[in-house]
């Protein structure tokens, strides 16, 4: 699909170097070799933000974007006292990504999954296909509301467990589609919206391979890095696919090239799962740069007990080139794991010492946190950065009132995929692009 705006970017393959053009839905190279995430190569080489805008949007130089959008929130870092008191570190921050007004922090589903929403619509063609967007339920949350705001066609593909997420400000937009798989968790959600691929008039948002996502998470480290004066020193949050780690990777990374913190290394990237499923931290312990994902029915079991189902990806992107194993081996980083006791310790905790409620996945990143800063891990001045990821839900419920998301569509255990996909398609039948398309297949 062509986009007759100018970018002030190009697309540079991670593994082969191979450049291009972006079309805004572009997420593999061209070349015949194994998995290697694209990268955004900018025009601007020095860390440059927009004065003028408070939001996301202040960092449009380094997104990969041909427009901006309005009344967009960004993540809000700052210094802790209370939690910082009682862990001993002297020089901890913290990126809030949600809603906390005092704080002017905007977010209105309460995650950083609002930084990729916008800027992967800010990136789209004028005049797009379906996005299709799989989910545990708080990426669907930020699609949800950002293509109902701007009336975008978006088909929403997420497990059952993740519909107490879409409690939205406003009613689901009649292009916005919400599809609810009953008895699944959230490798089927993208099992199912990668049946699309290949359908005229349907374009997958496509995770951590698409730039848009990976550098509107970016962002955090970019605002971290103007609230600081500098990089940190160790970079805690918990990970599912860790699109969000290896965006943060790749943002210091530019901001190194930039010159802008001479003589300073790359954070190292802690990142954190569930102890009860934790495939990242698996993988990284045997040594290996291999993974291979499963579906037994154990491993379905652990991701039913697991305390933050978000983090839940069976099949990370681990081996892909520039991948987790790459970010962590780079940083010299480490993953973690935190139990379902800990985590809730963590929760009360940082509500207790910060005055903020935070979600599960923050909980489980703190809860690293309090484990590396006890075992002396950290040295009490390094800086230090918690990415809470989300948090703000129950002020956010009581400041406003909330509705939630239908469901359009139920789809039940044991349906058979081609009867699922002919049902879906049959939902966008008005979309003008679908329409023309499907005609000329």
């Amino acid at each position: 699909m062509n986009n007759p705006e100018k970018r002030h970017y190009t697309l540079k393959c991670s593994l082969c170097g191979h450049r291009q053009e972006d079309d805004g839905v572009r997420l593999t190279c061209p070349g015949g070799h194994g998995p290697a995430l694209l990268q955004a190569d900018y025009a601007e080489r020095e860390f440059s933000p927009c004065s003028g805008d408070p939001g996301l949007f202040r960092y449009r130089s380094w997104l990969p974007v041909t427009r901006t959008l309005p009344g967009v929130g960004r993540t809000v870092v700052f210094r802790s006292h209370g939690l910082a008191r009682h862990l001993g570190l002297r020089n901890l921050w913290i990126a809030f990504n949600g809603y906390w007004p005092e704080r002017d922090a905007t977010l209105e589903t309460c995650t950083f999954k609002e930084l990729e929403a916008h800027t992967v619509l800010a990136r789209m063609p004028q005049d797009p296909p379906v996005l299709v967007v799989a989910s545990a339920g708080n990426t669907a949350a930020a699609f949800a509301a950002a293509c109902s705001r701007y009336g975008t066609h978006c088909l929403l593909i997420v497990p059952e467990s993740g519909l107490t997420r879409l409690r939205l400000r406003e009613p689901l937009h009649h292009r916005v589609r919400l599809v609810v798989l009953e008895g699944a968790d959230y490798a089927d959600a993208i099992s199912l919206a990668e049946a699309f691929a290949h359908h005229p008039g349907f374009q997958l948002e496509g995770g951590v391979r698409n730039v848009g996502r990976r550098d509107g998470l970016g962002t955090v480290m970019y605002a971290a890095a103007e609230a600081m004066g500098e990089l940190p020193e160790y970079y805690f949050q918990a990970v599912g696919s860790a699109a969000g780690g290896i965006a943060v990777h790749e943002a210091a990374k530019r901001l190194l090239d930039s010159g802008a913190f001479p003589g300073v290394r790359l954070p190292r990237l802690m990142f954190s799962q569930n102890a009860s499923f934790a495939p990242i931290h698996a993988a990284w312990r045997s040594g290996r740069r291999e993974y291979n994902g499963s579906a037994g029915d154990d491993e379905r079991e652990a991701i039913r007990t697991a305390f933050a189902d978000e983090l839940t990806n069976r099949f990370p992107p681990y081996a892909v080139h520039s991948g987790v194993h790459d970010v962590l081996t780079e940083s010299r980083g480490d993953v973690l794991v935190a139990d379902r006791t800990s985590a809730l310790a963590a929760t009360h905790m940082v509500s207790e010492r910060e005055n903020v409620d935070i979600e599960p996945a923050a909980a489980v990143a703190a809860a690293s946190l309090v484990e590396a800063a006890k075992d002396g891990r950290i040295p009490e001045d390094s800086p230090v950065l918690l990415n809470v990821t989300g948090g703000g839900r129950t002020r956010l419920a009581q400041d406003h009132v909330l509705v939630q998301a239908e469901p359009t569509l139920r789809v039940k255990p044991g349906e058979p995929r081609e009867s699922v996909v002919a049902r879906v398609r049959e939902l966008f039948s008005d979309h003008e692009i679908y329409a023309r398309e499907a005609h000329v297949a």
